[in-house]
């Protein structure tokens, strides 16, 4: 799950930047086919090769591992066709920020939805 946000994140920090990944390889000391496959979600990064992307990026690696916002079909254009998925049809990953008694019902309905998809169909 961390590598399929740390690379949505790049992806979009790209976007923002109006970086290119072969500018960002470059920045970063690392292979234009390795960023295409970390960007694809076919490799994963150590934590060198994490902390020189976020470098060149000039972002905090704890901020490429945050969730991200960015919808489904953005997420697919920026990966240049279709973004991995880690989670099932009709299934998102939200972040929010709530108060106290609100975050303990999303909680509850994330608990409730985790033990649905573990159970075998």
């Amino acid at each position: 799950m961390h590598n399929q946000i740390f690379f949505t994140n790049i992806l979009r920090l790209l976007d923002e930047r109006g970086m290119t990944k072969n500018e960002l390889a470059a920045k970063a000391d690392i292979s234009i086919s390795f960023l295409s496959d970390l960007t694809n979600g076919k490799a994963n990064p150590s934590l060198k090769i994490m902390e020189a992307i976020a470098e060149a990026l000039e972002t905090p690696l704890p901020t490429l591992l945050e969730s991200t916002d960015l919808d489904r079909d953005s997420l697919d254009a920026l990966a240049g066709g279709n973004a991995p998925r880690s989670l099932p049809e009709g299934v998102v990953r939200v972040s929010a920020v709530l108060p106290e008694h609100q975050a303990f019902i999303v909680k509850k309905w994330d608990e409730a939805a985790r033990n649905k998809l573990r159970k075998p169909s």
